[in-house]
């Protein structure tokens, strides 16, 4: 993933590492080797330290069992990684979980698994058996079409929604749902994978986000049911314990979370700042456009 590389010598640019040149308000292409920029990365990479084994998610709303074969990111060196180091607008997360063989940054990158909870009530799950796919993926282009002019406005890139890249299936046995979307950013030759997974819970429910580019997508859905099972909300916040007397429900249904209508209610920059990270990192031809702008079009 060379361009992994690039927007690690972006970040590391940034901060200092390097530095670019103004000559007359023009910024000067700076070139790193494959070297340098392997060096950087190895420094970023060893960083950070896993854990392995049962992990109490913060809040104790829910553990996680880390399956064979992965390791996890507690919540402070996950936001690091999120927002310092990716580039992602500061928000909650309670960790991240990686294969054991993907790094953070460079070609050894799999993907990663951004894990939060959003506690917005008990989502009645009885619209799920009668939710037309096709229907709603017709609803959510034409909804993102829209948004489209607001990303604009906001700055960021315009996304195509191009279809399911694993149509929505919804367990209502164990209240896990998952779904994917192949996203195109613009300017991009490498689409984006969206893959989505919610855990559902008595007051709320938990995401479990895979960031990752297409070409991952065979990977990702061999490893979703060891991802999905690897997760499970502690006593007191089961979805079967809700109680109507005394608990809240949700505005919105299965379909209204698979459209993203959760966040209607507060706003499109809301919407982008919870969600940007999930359907923007894993994207290589993202970083390509980061490099198109500070290095030049040169491949590193």
């Amino acid at each position: 993933m060379k361009n992994l590389l690039t927007f690690f010598a972006l970040f590391v640019i940034s901060i200092g590492y390097a530095q670019t040149e103004t000559v007359e308000n023009e910024q000067q292409e700076i070139e790193l080797s494959d070297q340098e920029i392997q060096v950087l990365v190895d420094s970023i990479n060893n960083s950070v330290s896993y854990q392995k084994g049962i992990v109490e998610l913060q809040g104790s709303v829910a553990k996680l069992t880390i399956p064979e074969g992965y390791k996890f990111l507690d919540v402070e060196q996950s936001k690091r990684v999120l927002s310092d180091i990716w580039g992602n607008p500061p928000s909650e997360t309670l960790g991240m979980l990686f294969p054991e063989s993907s790094e953070i940054l460079g070609e050894d990158f799999v993907y990663a698994v951004e894990i939060s909870y959003l506690e917005d009530g008990y989502i009645d799950d009885e619209d799920a058996k009668d939710i037309d796919y096709d229907d709603l993926l017709v609803e959510m282009k034409e909804d993102t079409s829209v948004e489209n002019e607001e990303r604009v406005k906001l700055g960021y890139e315009s996304i195509e929604f191009v279809g399911w890249a694993s149509e929505p299936f919804y367990d209502d046995l164990n209240k896990k749902l998952h779904w994917a979307k192949e996203l195109k950013f613009s300017d991009t030759d490498v689409n984006t994978l969206n893959y989505s997974i919610r855990v559902l819970g008595r007051k709320g429910y938990l995401n479990l986000n895979v960031i990752a580019d297409m070409p991952a997508l065979p990977l990702v859905k061999t490893d979703v049911n060891e991802i999905l099972s690897s997760v499970e909300f502690n006593e007191g916040y089961r979805y079967a314990e809700f109680n109507p007397d005394i608990d809240e429900v949700a505005a919105y249904g299965i379909g209204g979370l698979i459209a993203g209508k959760v966040l209607a209610k507060v706003g499109f920059f809301a919407v982008i700042l919870k969600f940007w990270k999930f359907i923007a990192i894993g994207a290589v031809a993202l970083f390509a456009g980061f490099k198109k702008r500070i290095f030049g079009s040169k491949e590193a």
